[in-house]
């Protein structure tokens, strides 16, 4: 490997961040895991550093910038001048220029340069700067890859001989996922494949990420007291010591309809039960927000100061349902988050939700992305490091789309919503996809019933779901915390919000949600 290597001494995968001695190992790369033994190799040959918590977070999608800085280290690549004062425009102009990739692939005004890498053009890149006279029959390796006709054809070329080299395997199932990121994983396996090839050892396949079974998540319990100010490391939420937590607790029904359940009384019941969450839902549409902005406002304060009296980390939830298209009030969210952060901004417990469940003919790159970049921005105007909780168009499960572009920024996680009764392994398949390109996932919604809040209750399918989350470390939220009468609801009709709850206040699903929030 030594050849491979004497360019790449100083090259690191996070070049924004302090780099540190190289490491031979990383708390979050587990041993045995598909790509240890290529971050393991990089890391020994100092190409590569960790973040100062001594995680590589593998599962992250790696940057344009990233990528194609330390190809260009590795072909020994000097930067030039750049159009931009990014970190990366040198070595971004310097690979443009030697026709490594195209203008508008990546365009060197910057726009895209922290933005995940395609994976085809990500091939295209590292073939062209590493392996630039190897060729593929065009019959014999298309053969090979079982989603070629989702390929671009200007990267036919390089990744039929990135497939002739070895440099790429494709997954489990005969899949390049062209369009799909990259993680900081991957982008390891293609490096060291690379190197092997260049002193004549043989490449190996590396699993597909998505196919990989998951090594079970040890998380923490407690509240604020214990935990702290929350953060997001890789995938995982964190406390502010960056030990992985799991949140786990009840939603309020609409607080127009059922404010009464977000009372102190109401909130401390259910810490008494083990919960370390409590979500806010504010609708906006229904009577809600847009309707009566001061009272219901009034009555959002008054819960999330009863959450905080009880130690408990709380979300406040921008509820669109009928709204189902963010950008239709994106001025009153703004103005209304920038005011709910410019509260709470010295206050650890507190989380945003910046929309519950987008809708309609909602596109994540259209509406739900440019909305979300927005109303972010008015909450780090306020709060640098609170956790923000973005949504995704389909009532919050197309989480695959913000997965393929998510936004750039420190703590967001990206929300899924299921009901047991309809939903089933098809979305936590899709979990399971986000989650090895990088995106952090937080259930912020669920229910033990039908998708309309009736039904079942479906604990079997429920259970399977909450083992799933489990495992993965995952925190979850679960609707709803009110007296209605609908089989999703925890309380039985007429229970007291000011009384202690017993096991008999308790519905069937009540009691099995509230038996989940310790393991």
């Amino acid at each position: 490997m030594q050849k491979f290597f004497k360019f790449v001494v100083a090259a690191v995968i996070g070049l924004s961040l302090t780099v540190l001695p190289a490491q031979a190992s990383f708390r979050d790369v587990a041993p045995g895991s598909w790509y240890e033994g290529a971050v393991t190799e990089l890391a020994q040959a100092g190409a590569i550093t960790g973040y100062p918590d001594g995680t590589f977070r593998p599962n992250q999608a790696i940057t344009a910038a990233e990528f194609v800085t330390i190809t260009a280290r590795l072909a020994g690549l000097s930067p030039t001048q750049g159009q931009t004062a990014h970190w990366a425009a040198g070595h971004m102009q310097a690979a443009l220029e030697a026709g490594w990739y195209d203008w508008d692939e990546i365009p060197p005004t910057g726009e895209r340069f922290g933005q995940p890498i395609a994976r085809q053009l990500a091939v295209k890149i590292l073939m062209n700067a590493l392996l630039p006279s190897a060729r593929g029959d065009y019959n014999t390796e298309s053969a090979k890859i079982k989603d070629f006709a989702a390929l671009d054809g200007r990267y036919y070329e390089a990744v039929l001989a990135a497939y002739a080299s070895g440099v790429v395997h494709g997954d489990n199932n005969g899949n390049f996922l062209p369009l799909g990121t990259l993680t900081r994983a991957e982008a390891c396996t293609l490096f060291r494949n690379i190197g092997r090839i260049q002193t004549n050892q043989p490449s190996t396949p590396a699993p597909e990420p998505s196919q990989t079974v998951p090594e079970p998540v040890r998380t923490r319990q407690g509240g604020v007291s214990e935990n702290g100010w929350l953060q997001v490391v890789g995938t995982q939420l964190c406390n502010e010591a960056g030990s992985p937590i799991a949140l786990r607790g009840m939603s309020s029904h609409g607080i127009q309809w059922y404010g009464q359940f977000t009372s102190s009384k109401a909130i401390a019941n259910t810490a008494d039960y083990g919960a370390n969450l409590f979500r806010v839902a504010m609708y906006t549409g229904e009577g809600g927000y847009l309707s009566q902005p001061e009272a219901v406002k009034a009555k959002v304060i008054a819960a999330v100061d009863a959450a905080i009296e009880n130690d408990l980390y709380v979300i406040i939830d921008w509820h669109i349902l009928s709204d189902g298209n963010p950008m239709a009030h994106v001025n009153e969210a703004v103005a209304f988050f920038r005011e709910m952060a410019r509260r709470y901004q010295d206050t650890p417990n507190v989380l945003y939700e910046i929309c519950n469940e987008p809708n309609g003919n909602v596109s994540w790159i259209g509406d739900v992305r440019p909305y979300a970049q927005r109303a972010i921005a008015a909450i780090r105007e306020q709060s640098p490091k609170a956790v923000i909780l973005v949504g995704s168009p389909t009532w919050s499960q197309d989480i695959h789309l913000a997965a393929a572009d998510p936004l750039e920024g420190e703590n967001l996680m990206y929300t899924l919503h299921f009901y047991a009764g309809t939903h089933g392994a098809n979305l936590r398949q899709r979990v399971d996809d986000a989650l090895a390109r990088g995106l952090p996932i937080f259930v912020s919604e669920w229910g033990t019933s039908r998708a309309d809040g009736s039904g079942g209750v479906f604990l079997e399918e429920s259970k399977v779901w909450l083992d799933f989350l489990d495992e993965r470390g995952i925190s979850w939220c679960n609707w709803s915390l009110c007296d209605k009468n609908e089989t999703s609801a925890a309380l039985r009709p007429g229970v007291s919000p000011e009384s202690s709850w017993r096991q008999e206040d308790l519905t069937e699903s009540g009691r099995f949600v509230f038996s989940r929030f310790t393991p």
